[in-house]
């Protein structure tokens, strides 16, 4: 991606630690839980792959095959949403969930597609600008800035009543230590993660 290498490095940490959380989330879950956190696991560390800054530095050429081959991977994951969320459909299940794995993985199609066509990163493509359509990244930074402004205050927990002393609060169990809050937490990140990379692009 374009932008500093230290921006980089920190974006392929932050998707690494969210898709082996996915990972160990994953490995307790049922079926159902099971596949969605196996597939933001896959989503999480290929982001990290492709934050990093190395696929990026080199050649041209080397530049041009590391989108196509990510466009690759996330195509991959676009058409397993797709069927993902036409069974939702089908069954009557709220897709909302799915569709947003939809659209994470279309972003990271759109990117790939970007920066395997557009010009290599570095101090030239810095200044000549990077590859991408400024409206359809414009949109995608939108949605992702209000996912992650949306999910991160539902992880807020409630206020305590006035009257609760520290006996209450050390039984408490904060909702981001819970299944869900976690899975949350994940998906934040990630949110996060692909509104940083969009500004990079």
């Amino acid at each position: 991606m374009h932008g500093p290498e230290t921006v980089g490095w920190l974006l392929t940490a932050l998707c690494a630690v969210t898709g082996v959380s996915c990972l160990l989330r994953a490995r307790g879950a049922g079926p159902g839980r099971r596949s969605e956190a196996g597939g933001e696991a896959v989503m999480g560390l290929g982001m990290a792959a492709m934050a990093a800054p190395a696929p990026w530095s080199g050649t041209p050429a080397a530049h041009t095959v590391s989108g196509w081959v990510f466009g690759g991977l996330f195509g991959a994951l676009l058409v397993r949403e797709l069927r993902l969320t036409a069974t939702v459909r089908h069954t009557g299940a709220g897709p909302g969930r799915h569709l947003h794995h939809l659209l994470g993985s279309a972003a990271m199609v759109y990117m790939s597609l970007a920066m395997a066509l557009g010009p290599p990163a570095g101090a030239a493509a810095h200044h000549s600008g990077a590859g991408g359509l400024p409206l359809v990244t414009g949109m995608l930074l939108v949605y992702f800035a209000g996912y992650v402004l949306w999910t991160g205050t539902r992880l807020m927990p409630a206020g305590a009543a006035p009257g609760s002393g520290p006996a209450a609060r050390r039984t408490a169990v904060p909702p981001v230590a819970r299944q869900a809050g976690v899975a949350a937490g994940c998906r934040v990140a990630m949110g996060a993660g692909m509104f940083a990379m969009l500004l990079a692009l």
